[in-house]
């Protein structure tokens, strides 16, 4: 079985746009003293937004397909036909040894900063790690005055991606200070994440190797396939395995559960993913149910506060933010349901989010972080820097959440540790299958914006911009 990523309908068409991307700038926190990394430059290909069937049927379900009044949300670019035509160079591989002159803040969270250490305007992150080590030493009288500096410093989302990073971590770490939450626009990120999807390959590439390592696990399954999803947010990424199991012969009446663990706040949410997935399956005579367990539930019960039928072959996936929440001891219950594949998909590109340190974990997002919004900043200049406002609205919309997720998981529980506690569940980590790393070699020859590249590291396939990694995907089974 295999998931294809490609758009549908879409007719082969030979991409002829010369790549206009700007010379590389070190932009990242680990980058401040050093020189940049060189640039792996990909061949020209047309990037195609694969499967968008999905966010379609959620705009049309809040009234959004047609936007009468454009103003608020700008029209997006054009993108380019798709080609079906590609070339047949080799899966391609790197090394993600740092840069030898670049001092690895990373591994040495007791190296002392100082302003003087940083390149000149680059004051705002030492005074952005001081606010995070307010928080570990309970100093938040101080906090308040080093914030409102940082007010100052960083009034708006602007400047370059190091700078509009370090301005997302301040308002993060002013809602640990002043108790604050922030309900988030549920249309406006539906919006967001249909634009992130259609321009940047991390969501296709979180998709398509999570499914597809489910996919090669229950092939020529004859009964029911159960999904544990931990991560379903929009739910997106499962229209292209519904197709799949339509299409596989193999099973004459194909059936999918999922049972997905939800934030308790998530009943609008649940709602449209109920009713679009449902209504997918239906058109496509797929016998479909979806649960959803909150995860307090979950934090409680473990596996015991989701049902389980005899004869499903079950497939959970994992993210680490469930880690964050309730730690690895959940591992150890995994046994008893059996499952056929365990697929870890790590989008947060290893930044540490709850490890004990605010600090680090400050070090490690800014790096990340910046590094994802250099990539859509990359995407913006490549089709011809008009996409600013969609631009900031995947910034605000879909990455700040992130961030917001991950400071405040900052001092809990963290996801370390979470491969050492697999193995000792008894889970060995399998490799991905030929077909999933085909489907990346061909989404990285359509990315025209060069930077972008797959890589396998211990058992591992790697989405990565430059050296930095976004998305790394294992599977893993008794």
């Amino acid at each position: 079985m295999k998931v294809p990523f490609l758009a549908n309908n879409q007719s082969p068409k030979e991409a002829s746009i010369a790549a206009t991307s700007p010379p590389y700038e070190p932009k990242s926190v680990l980058e401040l003293r050093g020189s940049p990394s060189p640039v792996t430059e990909l061949e020209d290909h047309v990037l195609i937004s694969p499967q968008l069937e999905e966010w379609d049927s959620l705009m049309r379900d809040l009234g959004l397909h047609d936007d009468p009044n454009p103003n608020p949300s700008p029209n997006l670019p054009d993108f380019p036909p798709a080609t079906n035509a590609f070339d047949s160079s080799p899966f391609t591989a790197t090394n993600f040894g740092l840069l030898p002159d670049i001092p690895n803040y990373t591994q040495n969270p007791n190296m002392v900063l100082d302003i003087g250490d940083w390149n000149p305007g680059f004051d705002y992150v030492d005074e952005l790690i001081r606010l995070a080590e307010c928080f570990e030493t309970n100093s938040l009288q101080l906090g308040h005055v080093i914030a409102a500096r940082l007010d100052q410093r960083l009034q708006s989302p602007s400047g370059k991606p190091l700078q509009r990073a370090a301005f997302y971590f301040k308002e993060a770490l002013e809602t640990l200070l002043t108790g604050s939450t922030r309900s988030p626009d549920l249309i406006q990120t539906i919006k967001a994440q249909k634009t992130f999807s259609t321009i940047s390959p991390i969501p296709m590439f979180s998709g398509f190797t999570a499914t597809q390592a489910v996919l090669d696990a229950v092939d020529g399954c004859t009964t029911a396939v159960h999904v544990v999803d931990f991560d379903i947010g929009l739910g997106g990424h499962w229209a292209p395995f519904i197709r799949e199991m339509f299409e596989a012969e193999a099973r004459a009446s194909p059936a999918l559960r999922i049972s997905a663990v939800v934030p308790e706040d998530y009943a609008a949410e649940s709602t449209l993913v109920r009713e679009n997935l449902t209504q997918f399956a239906r058109e496509l005579n797929v016998i479909f149910e979806i649960d959803f367990v909150p995860i307090r539930n979950f934090e409680c019960m473990y596996f015991k506060s989701i049902k389980f039928v005899e004869g499903e072959k079950v497939a959970v996936v994992l993210s680490p933010a469930i880690f964050r929440r309730v730690g690895t001891g959940f591992l150890n219950d995994l046994s008893r349901v059996s499952p056929h594949v365990v697929v870890h998909v790590d989008g947060e590109g290893g930044t540490g989010f709850g490890a004990a340190s605010y600090r680090q974990a400050v070090i490690d997002g800014l790096e990340f972080y910046s590094t994802v919004l250099e990539s859509l900043e990359a995407a913006a200049n490549f089709n011809g820097g008009g996409g600013g406002e969609w631009m900031r609205k995947i910034e605000a919309f879909v990455v700040y959440p992130k961030i917001v997720e991950g400071v405040e998981a900052a001092g809990r529980m963290g996801a370390a540790g979470w491969r050492e506690a697999m193995v000792a569940a008894g889970l060995r980590q399998v490799g991905l299958s030929q077909f999933a790393e085909f489907q990346a070699e061909c989404l990285l020859r359509r990315v025209q914006v060069r930077g972008f590249h797959v890589s396998k590291r211990q058992g591992e396939m790697m989405l990565c911009w430059h050296d930095r990694p976004l998305v790394a995907t294992s599977a893993w089974r008794f």
